[in-house]
């Protein structure tokens, strides 16, 4: 197989990807290394970014863009730019302040920053006007990572123990699942002692 054909092979291995992925799709070179070297990488997905395939959203991150007839290309969603950035497989993340307060609707302000602990290094990128923030921290506040008690617990947090109210209580009550809000009293030992009686609330049934 000659240079040409070899670069073109990796091409088409790296965009089928792309497409198999689908639209609003984020990504970084580390995704196609079981594809081709960096280098070849990184060349394909400069061509596709400069042919308007791809998006370079910033450094080292790219997405496969979505078209709206009259907003035009959209940008992706901070989680999914968050866990490009998180690395495929490698790291944890936990939505966490302002976003994780209004992803269960206790705010309603869509917060500029978007920040999502993380047990991998600390990084910050701008993604059109929001930036989006990786803050290392400790083990204990990745415990748990991925299930609902670490959204709420983080939540919670950022509303703060004395601003919390029965009416927020409430509104979590009807907005998750019942079967969702039993299993937050597992992880009651991962919040601070203020919360407990809130996680114990969460998992009664509506009388």
């Amino acid at each position: 197989m000659n240079k040409k054909s070899g670069r073109e092979s990796i091409d088409s291995k790296v965009l089928s990807l792309i497409r198999r992925r689908g639209r609003v799709a984020v990504f970084v070179p580390t995704d196609f290394l079981h594809l081709g070297s960096r280098e070849a990488i990184d060349i394909a997905l400069h061509r596709f970014t400069r042919s308007g395939t791809i998006r370079r959203l910033a450094r080292g991150v790219y997405d496969y863009p979505k078209e709206h007839p009259v907003l035009g290309q959209l940008l992706p969603s901070a989680e999914a730019v968050a866990r490009a950035l998180a690395g495929r497989d490698c790291t944890r993340l936990q939505p966490a302040g302002a976003y994780a307060a209004n992803m269960l609707g206790l705010s309603e302000q869509v917060p500029a920053k978007a920040v999502f602990l993380t047990d991998g290094r600390s990084r910050t990128v701008k993604i059109g006007p929001t930036t989006i923030e990786l803050r290392q921290t400790t083990a204990k506040n990745m415990a748990a990572a991925g299930r609902l008690s670490g959204i709420v617990i983080q939540a919670l947090r950022e509303l703060g123990k004395e601003h919390v109210t029965a009416k927020n209580v409430q509104h979590l009550k009807r907005a998750l699942p019942i079967e969702k809000r039993r299993e937050l009293v597992k992880d009651i030992r991962l919040g601070p002692a203020w919360m407990h009686p809130i996680f114990r609330e969460l998992a009664e049934e509506e009388a």
